[in-house]
């Protein structure tokens, strides 16, 4: 199947910050297709290592506990933090905490289950 049917950006989109008399607010994605999503991980869980063609995922991490891993890199995501993952990229995300943690996802192409390419499973999918 052929998941590269919408425009994926290449690098993380410009993300616009715009100032309203009532404070600020940030704009991810302005009249563009993309999939957005909340996540929310349980302690002591861990996606798959996984990687996909079809789309391009921008995460804005809302709670810090998150540990994420994008190519060879892994670290500990602070709230607020945004993370550009290219498509065919692996990145993982865990919580090795006590308590849940929420990520917001916007991806950018064709966002279908099926385009998951897992690396390693702790659930072996």
């Amino acid at each position: 199947m052929n998941y590269k049917t919408k425009f994926i950006p290449s690098e993380k989109p410009d993300v616009a910050f715009v100032s309203r008399p009532w404070g600020t607010f940030k704009q991810f994605a302005n009249n563009e297709a993309s999939t957005v999503s909340l996540m929310t991980m349980l302690p002591g869980q861990r996606m798959s290592l996984q990687s996909h063609v079809g789309r391009a995922e921008l995460w804005i991490v809302i709670d810090d506990g998150a540990t994420i891993q994008v190519g060879d890199r892994i670290w500990e995501a602070q709230a607020g933090e945004e993370v550009w993952i290219p498509a065919e990229e692996r990145h993982r995300l865990s919580n090795r905490g006590n308590q849940p943690i929420r990520v917001l996802e916007v991806a950018f192409g064709n966002w279908q289950q099926e385009d998951i390419q897992r690396y390693e499973d702790d659930y072996q999918r």
